[in-house]
């Protein structure tokens, strides 16, 4: 008699298939009953994009989609009836799109979308033609389910699109237009970020400046945006359309520095190009030239550059032909001139050559209530040039920035927010995140803000809470930037060294306090 089946026998659990076609049937329909099951919704398209089947809970969406009925959503071509769809994508190319945020009138879903193809493969190692193709929605509600993913998305986008709109607004403007290499002006006094009685005072004097031909000499202490405003000065000069040269004394060796400057003929020295070279000054003939930390010229050079500048020509090293030259001078320097004079360590004539048109620019402890709109600015440089979201600082972490001395001023001010930016898990910084930073930095004793330099406030309106006073502050300076430039929001938002989109928001925060 055959043996009785044993208990381990009868209850022996089912086997895979053992052949790789039975595999993969059986791991298409268990991934396929997965996706029905877990998903919102999924719905099936022939190869020519007509619907051929919906799930029940794909159904769900078809009101807000037009439809009463699963038969009025039946049979019609996939982008009449659900918008924005890339479904006849996938039919055409036959790859497929994992992951995709769609956008229409029945909300915004996480969706996949995958080809179906014949059961087919030659010798070769083919796959089938595609037959169809099936959509699937993974998320219905991705505003809550995937917030941090869409936060980064919207933010990146909103930077994409600003940094669109500066391009085109450069691509159009010939101050930025490099053809053939020309050099050209980078910024325009809409780059220097301040609304404080002294930024105003300063772009003011600038700008006329701007419309003389007399030699400009900005003064000022390092990383205040010397540089920044002689960029401005041409740009805002009759010689906008000439080359804006730069040359900065303190990084060029004494013994090149006339070289730099005068250019020189074939063969001049040991290693000279046989073909000669053009000197700075004959670059920038009709436009400017900016002479950066003027006050580390040699005391040997300053004599031929007063004469340079004195006679309108230049002589090359090795040449004796005189080369004549019309550049606009602009001179910067972070040391005291007077006092260098004084010591025999800077000619007078030149001095006073030079000296036609002063122009200080005011330190950052001087401008304080700038800082939250230089804060936003560089955090959205920082942002863009990253990748990453711009960093917010709390009021108080403001008003431990508005308390700094800033021997470095804006240059430092960046450094600072790089570091705590980088340094930081949050988004969000605030004061104690700050002042670690600061004290690593060198600052023994962290200031509290000084609020003497603000007008026309007593003692008890400064006794409020800071991020009132702050708000104030914006809404003056969002309303006269407005008012200076006409109304126009894009010329506002570069005025105040902000983006459009970050205006737009500021301004709506604003209606609504109001």
């Amino acid at each position: 008699m055959p043996a009785a089946p044993t208990a381990s026998t009868a209850a022996a659990p089912p086997a895979l298939p053992l052949d790789a076609e039975g595999i993969l049937a059986l791991a298409a329909r268990s991934m396929f009953h997965l996706f029905s099951s877990i998903s919102q919704g999924m719905f099936l398209v022939d190869s020519s994009g007509r619907i051929v089947w919906v799930n029940e809970g794909y159904r769900r969406f078809l009101p807000a989609l037009g439809f009463s009925s699963i038969d009025q959503f039946l049979g019609h071509m996939v982008e009449d009836v659900i918008p924005n769809t890339q479904m006849r994508r996938v039919l055409e190319t036959g790859e497929p799109i994992l992951i995709d945020l769609l956008t229409n009138k029945a909300g915004t879903f996480v969706v996949s979308r995958i080809p179906l193809r014949e059961e087919r493969e030659d010798a070769a190692g083919g796959v089938g033609d595609v037959i169809g193709a099936i959509g699937i929605v993974l998320f219905d509600q991705p505003e809550t389910t995937l917030q941090p993913l869409i936060s980064k998305f919207a933010l990146l986008q909103r930077d994409l699109d600003d940094a669109r709109r500066e391009l085109a607004s450069q691509r159009n403007n010939p101050l930025y237009q490099h053809a053939d290499g020309q050099r050209r002006s980078k910024y325009t006094f809409a780059s220097f970020i301040g609304s404080s009685p002294a930024a105003v005072e300063v772009k003011r004097h600038a700008r006329r400046a701007a419309q003389s031909a007399s030699p400009v000499l900005l003064l000022g202490e390092t990383g205040t945006g010397k540089e920044l405003l002689a960029h401005a000065i041409h740009a805002s000069s009759a010689r906008a359309k000439g080359q804006f040269v730069s040359v900065n004394i303190a990084a060029v060796p004494d013994t090149l520095l006339e070289a730099e400057f005068f250019g020189f003929a074939p063969g001049a020295f040991t290693g000279a190009d046989r073909r000669g070279r053009e000197g700075k000054f004959k670059l920038a003939d009709g436009g400017s030239l900016f002479l950066d930390e003027i006050g580390d010229m040699p005391l040997g050079l300053q004599a031929k550059l007063l004469r340079a500048l004195q006679e309108g020509e230049i002589e090359p090293l090795g040449s004796n032909k005189l080369v004549p030259f019309d550049a606009r001078v602009i001179a910067a320097t972070s040391r005291d001139l007077p006092e260098l004079v004084r010591r025999g360590l800077f000619r007078e004539d030149l001095y006073y050559r030079l000296n036609v048109l002063p122009l200080r620019v005011p330190p950052l402890r001087e401008r304080r209530a700038d800082i939250p709109a230089l804060v936003e600015a560089l955090g959205e440089d920082m942002a863009l040039r990253s990748g990453e979201a711009p960093p917010e600082l709390t009021p108080d972490a403001l008003a431990l920035l508005a308390g700094q001395h800033w021997r470095g001023n804006i240059r430092e001010l960046r450094n600072v927010l790089e570091q705590v930016t980088m340094r930081s898990d949050s988004q969000r910084i605030d004061a104690a995140q700050l002042e670690r930073i600061l004290r690593e930095a060198g600052l023994e004793q962290i200031e509290l803000p000084d609020l003497s330099h603000v007008s026309g406030e007593g003692e008890a309106d400064l006794l409020r809470p800071l991020a009132q006073q702050v708000a104030e502050l914006e809404h003056k300076a969002i309303a006269a930037a407005l008012a200076s430039t006409g109304g126009n929001k894009l010329a506002t938002s570069r005025l105040l060294g902000i983006s459009r989109a970050t205006l737009y928001e500021r301004m709506t925060s604003q209606e609504r306090s109001a």
